[in-house]
Order: structure tokens, then sequence, then C-alpha cells
């Protein structure tokens, strides 16, 4: 055992958990490793519904557990997901450190895996993903799941991550990885920032079911979204300043074709983001007019992404810049109409299925996009 250290912390951000605390705390315990000393921290920030004092309570009922030991940090207000888990391992004695929700969207029964894949397999960060084969979400809705995707989407594309899940909340990596690096703490996804930081790590991904809370709230909101967008620029600018130079020219141009279909990406969360803006809050707009604010918007900010990152073009004279945007929009807009077109030749002449049709259409569009704006909107070379 160790001569009595902790070797696994398990670290629990909260935000009003208060019924879900207590049973989650006894769930942890339960499904320990017997021959491992762990220490639980739940880190608060300053729950409005009590889920801190509910601890207090729970640990002055019940100090230590077989060799799990229980603690909390109070914190003053609402901070934020990365800055808690930041906190937490700040606190922790563990060479092992485990992260995860409290609202059981992730199940205890998987920490003696992921604490087996770290001690035994000599893996440095395990991931209990829900994309490898053998993972599920329940419970989510389609709009979610879709946020889902693009987000990791982005991450995987536009940062070089080439885990299946980088987005996951829950899990685990040895203490001594991150000795000497500085973390920023933005948004809610500190394991995006660890696999980009900690890059050439040995990673493991895990399946498991992801279920949605059956109480509380979730946490997913436009600040959210706000800040996950805020962490990728960081991170990006974090991962140009230390690389190399990438010479290669068919790597390049791979490159700036995974940037563009990234900035795609974007486009359709800020198009969904407006569209819903426009008809269910500003001017309560017919919901097909607030489409068409939507797409404009995130042709927009297509645009401007790809000026200044996937081409970097960082000349924004107004002359230049408007020639630019003028030649933008009209071939996204060209490229609407061929994705419709394809879409119903797809279906009505080769009797391919929507879904189908629909993800081929939009691949050719945005690839001709992409080519046409790098050849005569960004004047650069086809292949470079």
């Amino acid at each position: 055992m160790a001569n009595g250290q902790t070797q696994v912390s398990i670290l629990v951000p909260t935000y009003n958990e208060s019924q879900n605390i207590v049973s989650f705390l006894k769930s942890i315990t339960e499904n320990l490793p017997k021959n491992i000393i762990t220490e639980t921290i739940v880190i608060d920030d300053n729950s409005p519904d009590g889920t801190g004092r509910i601890v207090d309570d729970y640990i002055q009922n019940v100090k230590k557990i077989a060799d799990n030991t229980i603690n909390i940090i109070h914190r003053k207000a609402k901070q934020g997901l990365s800055s808690a888990i930041l906190n937490g391992i700040q606190r922790s004695s563990g060479e092992t450190i485990v992260v995860m929700d409290s609202d059981f969207s992730h199940p205890p029964s998987i920490i003696p895996k992921m604490i087996e894949s770290i001690r035994q397999s000599q893996y440095d960060i395990v991931i209990a993903s829900r994309y490898v084969k053998g993972g599920a979400i329940h419970g989510w809705s389609l709009k979610r799941k879709i946020l889902s995707k693009i987000a990791t989407k982005i991450a995987k594309n536009g940062l070089g991550v080439e885990q299946n899940d980088p987005m996951s909340g829950f899990f685990a990596f040895k203490k001594n990885l991150i000795n000497g690096l500085k973390f920023d703490g933005i948004g809610y996804k500190m394991l995006l920032e660890l696999l980009v930081k900690t890059k050439g790590a040995n990673v493991k991904e895990i399946p498991y079911t992801f279920k949605d809370r059956e109480f509380g709230n979730s946490k997913l909101g436009m600040d959210t979204i706000v800040d996950y967008v805020r962490a990728v620029w960081k991170l990006y600018r974090y991962g140009k300043s230390n690389s190399k130079s990438e010479s290669r020219t068919s790597v390049k141009f791979l490159s700036k074709a995974a940037r563009f279909y990234t900035v795609g990406a974007t486009g359709l969360l800020v198009n969904y983001l407006f569209s819903l803006l426009f008809v269910n809050g500003i001017g309560e707009l017919w919901y097909l007019h607030a489409n068409l604010i939507g797409i404009f918007a995130s042709m927009s900010t297509n645009f401007l992404f790809n000026k200044y990152w996937t081409f970097e073009d960082r000349d924004f004279k107004p002359k230049k810049t408007i020639l630019q945007y003028g030649k933008f929009m009209m071939f996204s807009s060209v490229g609407a109409l061929v994705q419709i077109g394809m879409v119903f030749s797809l279906v009505e002449n080769y009797s391919i299925s929507y879904p189908i049709a629909l993800v081929l259409a939009v691949l050719t569009a945005a690839f001709g996009n992409f080519i046409l704006n790098k050849k005569l909107t960004f004047k650069e070379k086809l292949w470079s």
C-alpha cells in the first residue's frame, strides 16, 4: 500500500449537485479497488443549493471508508470547471489523478479499469470514451449530439488531436505528466488542453456509456460554447508556437483543407445560433427569414476565420478585404447551389438515400469552395 501514501486522487467538481452528491460519493467508495489508497476531493463552486454543506455533513459522519478519504474545497464563486480541476490538482496528493462529473453521467464502475490502465499498462492518459467501439450516449437530444460532434471535429481537425473523444470530461492521468506545464483553465474541457500540451503522451481510450443526468440541470449554455471557442483559439496558438514549420507541400495542402472544413463546421454552429436568436429572440422573425440571417452570419464568420486562420492572410486593408469578401460570398453561394443540385440528382436519379446524398454533396461543395477560394480569393498556388 505504498506505506500509507495516497496513490489515486479522484477530483469531483460540483455546482448545484445536492440531489446527487451523497449517493455519488457512496458509489465511488463502493467501486474503488480494495488494495489502493485513494482520496476523493470535491471542489464546490459555492453552490446555491447547499452542495458544499451537504458534503461537509457527509464527511463529518463518514470521514474515511476503507482506504478512501473524502475532502472538500470550498470556492467563493462559480469560476469554471477547468479552474476547479486545477485547484483540485494543486491540493491532491495522489500519483494518479481521476477527473469525473458528480451527476452519474460518468459511472464510478469504470474507475478501476482506468486506474489499472495507468498503473499496470504504462499509459500516461486514459480517457473514458463515448466514441470508441462499445461506447454510447443515452438521453441526449439531437441538438446536443450535433454540438458534441461539431466540437469534437473542431478539436481533431483544428488542433491535430488524434483521440476519438477529446471532449470527454471523464479521464485519468499521471500527475507527473503535467510537471512544468501551465494551464489556462478556460471553459469546461480540461482534457483537450491536456492532450494538446502533452503531445506524444501514451493515451488509451476505454468505452463507456454516457447517461444524461437524472437530477439537476445541464451546465451546457451559450457561455460554455463561447469558452470553448476561446480555449480552442488559445490552444491553436499554443500548438503553432511550439511546433516546427511543416515543409511538405502535401501536408500543407491537407492541413489547410482540414482547417477549411473545420471552419465550415463552426459555421453550422453560428448558423444554428443566429437562426434561433432571431426566430425566438430579437424581432421574433419568420423562421425562413431567421434562417437567411443565420446563413449570412455563418458565411461572414467563415470568411473571417478562413482569411485569418486557414489562409493566414493578415492584411485587412478595407479595399482588399471587401473584394475578398465578395468573392468568398459568391463562391459560397455557388457551392450552396451545387449542393442542392447534387442532392436532388443523387436522390432522384440514383436512388441514393437522402442522408448519404447530403453528406456527399456537402463534402463535394465544401471542397470546391476550398479550391476556388484558395486559388481565386486568397491568390494562393493550388498545390501549396
